[in-house]
């Protein structure tokens, strides 16, 4: 289940009650009639089936890692492109940026939360670039998909998590350009579930990254 898919979710209903009750002008954003409010915490049982169905993925994918190095001789590390260490860097900003902007937002000061948000989502979008010139430095090199076991890994690993993290940041994107007039208090509740799947899109590639560089 993507960020997306959960966050377009949770702003379809009213979190549980709290905030002001919702306009009747909203274009379809009102509560309608007999349509149970989903309570806040719905949203997040979902995100966490989110992450742990992507957490068993990549386990399955580390495991293959793990036990195809120990298999035979025939596999031969490479250099890491140096770009990894800074869209790592990049990756770790944004989630610092993205904790900004939810607490600006709890706080009541749309505007910051409007700007850090923004910052957090040209964060992202240069580490995903930033993956795409470090697949080309490879390249480059003659390190391909079908060189090496190790260079397959590689590129499925990164390839999957760029996947994963594309959408959140078309959540990030949904969150940010979407006109909140009338709903703020369901913004809040998209805030906070994009911003969790990003900490764990952070999380996991700093794992992954290590994984790269210490299992070569």
């Amino acid at each position: 289940m993507t960020a997306r898919a959960i966050t377009e979710d949770a702003v379809l209903h009213d979190v549980g009650g709290s905030g002001p009750p919702p306009t009747q002008s909203g274009g379809g954003d009102e509560h309608r009639p007999g349509v149970p409010r989903a309570p806040r915490r719905a949203y997040f049982t979902a995100l966490g089936l989110g992450i742990a169905t992507i957490t068993m993925f990549f386990m399955a994918l580390v495991s293959a890692f793990i036990v195809r190095k120990g298999m035979g001789s025939d596999w031969q590390p490479f250099a890491l492109p140096k770009m990894l260490w800074l869209t790592t860097a990049l990756l770790i900003a944004s989630s610092l940026t993205v904790e900004r902007a939810r607490r600006m937002l709890a706080a009541g000061n749309a505007e910051a939360f409007a700007t850090w948000w923004k910052v957090t989502t040209l964060l992202g979008l240069a580490f995903v670039a930033g993956q795409f010139l470090a697949w080309l430095d490879l390249s480059a090199q003659g390190v391909f998909l079908a060189s090496n076991p190790s260079s397959s890994f590689f590129y499925v690993l990164t390839g999957a998590h760029g996947l994963h993290l594309l959408g959140g940041i078309v959540a990030l994107l949904y969150v940010g350009l979407r006109s909140w007039k009338g709903i703020e208090y369901r913004r809040a509740t998209a805030a906070d579930v994009t911003s969790v799947y990003w900490h764990f899109m952070d999380g996991l590639w700093v794992f992954l990254f290590l994984l790269l560089h210490l299992g070569r």
